[in-house]
């Protein structure tokens, strides 16, 4: 795990150098065991390549880089790893290929070298790289099927830069970074982030999941993207539900086992759900005699406190546990520090408690941690995905099923009463209407506090809400579900929590393994009929959990309430009320607010007049966002 830097700019040698030298000083939280930079002077500019590395496999230098193949012809930097590198490397000696380390990175590199891009179906990993071809004086750029390791990367005028995180990216640029407005509009107004290639930097882009990118240096500069993995939701009916079942346990528990693979000590985020749990007793498992160090957020509150689920997982596990309580004094002493380590705002206070995770993580040694991130949007977690089931049964005309299946769905705890009405109520509402009752819906969740005078007088547009990644080229009919979970892999949804995720664990320099994302899980899961993923009754996660049983606990298989990571929000934000109020004031200066109705709001729901909702959090974010990078360009 490590960060990556660099660019081709027409900037002399010496500034070159310079820049990156600084930009790589602030990835070093990201790979501070050891650094490397290489620069190439070509005829149309220089190209610059830096790594910070985060030793995980072979520990010793044969795992530096920029590391160039055997041939000399390529050179790359990569962050992430490469779980089946071994197998990969077996079958890369058979053809002749000869490698002097242990390291996952040179064995990524002979494979591109052996079956070029078509090498990316064959890993099973995370990861982001850059890859320079020396002949024909290509940058090819590569991103992970989930997005799960990040990259940026801005193009402007015939120059291009990239890296691991914006504040570095943006020490190689000689202009001042703007904020992007329609983005902090899309934010405020309705919760949207990293669903599309955009960030709340003006011309700072995501490559976005599954994509390849390849630069042509000459002249002009030529891109062209590539979308290297695309999941297809054609349904298979050749499995029963015991025999799909036993395969997915087989396939999980092979995921989990290449995770382990490390040459440092490896622990485990363990909330008491279902999917942390399942990646604990797994690892158990596989491993009886391994040391498994869990960490578990304890929450003050008992409706949200899930220590007690933890516990049983330690001890069928026999875990060595590390439990962090926190407190609303210990939150605002890190907010700044978890605001910078984000780089951009982000979804609410709960992420704090996956900060202090990986900050335990690192205070006690343990440098890798498995976690559950991807279960969810997998097998139909979270509430169940209701209205999508739904709309599958309802398009193959079984109505009662259609209904049954909402009334059973109820029965399940924390299950939303007006959410089952909607749903129900808008099958019998006609096609025609629907996209207007959708853009209604859209235009009456703006906040009040918007001037939707001034919006419709600038360049902000309501149509970002609506960004899908689209797969509108497959017959959908009857998987309405399997798609919405494949949209939410893919774009909207599993995104943000991988960012935050790499984020906070980097920051404390900890690689965070995700072992449900690996596109064999994801292709298998997405073919299996919907009623294998979430139940006529109701259940979520149907399969998983009859895969699961004899290697987690029952207690915890047949769970039916889920929390995860939570903190009590309302109760942290209202000790800092005056601090908060101070903070807002920098948004006076962003002209579609009305200022004096977003205060009132905010202070009608600090002092219990109002209900708490999650748009103040967004706004307390946004204000410490913009005072913590008052260096950009606001306008």
């Amino acid at each position: 795990m490590c960060g990556i830097l660099g660019s081709f700019s027409k900037n002399t040698f010496s500034e070159v150098e310079k820049n990156l030298k600084i930009g790589i000083d602030e990835l070093r939280h990201r790979g501070p065991n050891d650094t490397g930079k290489e620069f190439f002077e070509l005829s149309e500019g220089v190209l610059a390549l830096g790594h910070t590395r985060l030793s995980i496999i072979d520990l010793t230098e044969g795992g530096h880089q920029p590391m160039a193949s055997s041939d000399g012809r390529f050179v790359i930097v990569f962050n992430g790893e490469i779980y089946n590198y071994k197998e990969l490397r077996e079958e890369l000696i058979l053809s002749n290929h000869v490698f002097v380390s242990n390291s996952d990175t040179e064995v990524l590199i002979a494979s591109w070298r052996q079956w070029g891009e078509q090498c990316l179906n064959r890993l099973k990993g995370m990861f982001s790289f850059v890859l320079f071809d020396r002949d024909l004086e290509h940058l090819i750029c590569s991103r992970d099927a989930f997005g799960i390791k990040p990259f940026f990367y801005s193009l402007k005028d015939s120059e291009f830069f990239f890296g691991s995180e914006v504040r570095a990216l943006n020490k190689l640029i000689s202009t001042k970074p703007k904020v992007n407005q329609q983005m902090v509009f899309d934010y405020l107004a309705f919760g949207g982030y990293d669903n599309s290639e955009n960030t709340f930097f003006e011309n700072i882009h995501h490559l976005l999941p599954g994509y390849l990118m390849r630069l042509s240096f000459g002249k002009k500069l030529q891109v062209e993207k590539l979308r290297w993995w695309k999941p297809t939701i054609g349904e298979n009916r050749n499995l029963s539900f015991d025999q799909a079942a036993g395969k997915l346990r087989e396939m999980f528990l092979d995921s989990v086992r290449l995770h382990l693979r490390s040459d440092v000590p490896v622990g485990a985020a363990l909330s008491g759900g279902l999917d942390s749990s399942a990646v604990v007793c797994a690892m158990r498992y596989l491993e009886p005699n391994m040391p498994i160090h869990t960490f578990t957020y304890v929450a003050e509150d008992s409706k949200i406190n899930e220590e007690k689920w933890a516990d049983v997982v330690n001890d069928h596990v026999g875990a060595i546990p590390h439990k962090i309580s926190l407190g609303s004094s210990d939150l605002w002493s890190d907010l700044d520090d978890m605001i910078c380590s984000q780089g951009e705002p982000f979804v609410g206070t709960s992420i704090y408690a996956q900060y202090s995770i990986f900050r335990s993580a690192r205070e006690n040694g343990v440098v890798v941690t498995l976690d559950g991130q991807g279960a969810d949007e997998m097998l139909a977690g979270y509430s169940g995905y209701p209205e999508f089931r739904y709309r599958s049964l309802w398009q193959k005309a079984r109505f009662f099923q259609a209904v049954s299946f909402i009334l059973a769905w109820l029965t399940w705890p924390n299950r939303d009463k007006n959410e089952a009405k909607r749903i129900f109520i808008k099958s019998f509402v006609p096609s025609f209407l629907k996209k207007r009752m959708n853009d209604f819906n859209i235009k009456r969740s703006i906040p009040g506090w918007i001037k939707k005078d001034i919006v419709k007088k600038s360049d902000l547009s309501l149509s970002s809400r609506l960004v899908r990644v689209g797969f509108q080229d497959e017959n959908t009919k009857g998987r309405i579900l399997v798609d919405a979970l494949r949209e939410a892999l893919t774009g909207n949804g599993l995104a943000s929590l991988l960012r935050h995720a790499d984020r906070n664990s980097m920051h404390w320099s900890i690689e965070s393994r995700v072992p449900f994302l690996t596109t064999e899980l994801a292709e298998f899961l997405l073919s299996l009929p919907e009623s294998y993923l979430i139940s006529q009754e109701g259940e979520t996660k149907s399969i998983f959990r009859v895969a699961m049983r004899g290697i987690v606990p029952d207690a915890v298989l047949d769970r039916k309430d889920k929390i995860g990571f939570e903190t009590p929000e309302l109760d942290l934000l209202r000790t800092q009320h005056t601090q908060i109020t101070e903070w807002m004031e920098i948004l006076k200066v962003i002209p579609y607010i009305d200022y004096p109705k977003l205060i009132k709001e905010v202070e009608d729901v600090l002092k219990g007049n109002r209900s708490y909702h999650s748009g103040i959090w967004r706004i307390v974010n946004v204000s410490r966002w913009l005072s913590l990078n008052s260096e950009m360009d606001m306008d």
